[in-house]
């Protein structure tokens, strides 16, 4: 059975989720190997909702990464607002009585920064006016 273009563009697609959040720490970059390096961060996702008339407040934790290059890492500073897109992934792990257990990461494909950094292109403090903007990374990092 043969799929035309459109059908494996969809399938492709099917595991895209995007997430829009706010880190809760600076990223960190760690080597896998001797020549590969991944960018690990984690993102604070907010859900509101209402229970017996009262307004409430879920918070999600979610652990990501990004394997396209870590030059983007300084700009991921603690409290900025992110949008990102990629897919979940499971990884195995045992626990300390023997069980077989699985986190959850999110494998990030793209990075739109949706508040500024607190480092610029030059390492030091940006200096904000108040006035929040899309910034997209270079090509260099998608």
């Amino acid at each position: 059975m043969k799929r035309n273009n459109e059908q494996n563009l969809f399938i492709k697609k099917q595991n895209v989720m995007e997430i829009t959040g706010r880190l809760v720490a600076n990223a960190t970059v760690r080597a896998v190997n001797a020549d590969k390096k991944v960018t690990g961060f984690r993102v604070a996702v907010n859900r509101n909702y209402k229970s017996q008339g009262e307004q409430k407040q879920e918070t999600a934790y979610i652990d990501c990464t990004y394997w396209r290059g870590e030059g983007i890492a300084p700009y991921l500073t603690k409290g900025m607002v992110v949008h990102l897109s990629g897919f979940m992934t499971a990884e195995p792990w045992i626990s300390g009585d023997g069980e077989a257990m699985a986190s959850l990461k999110f494998r990030t494909d793209e990075i739109n920064m949706l508040t500024r950094s607190a480092k610029n292109d030059t390492g030091k403090p940006t200096q904000t006016n108040g006035k929040n903007k899309v910034i997209k990374p270079s090509n260099e990092f998608n």
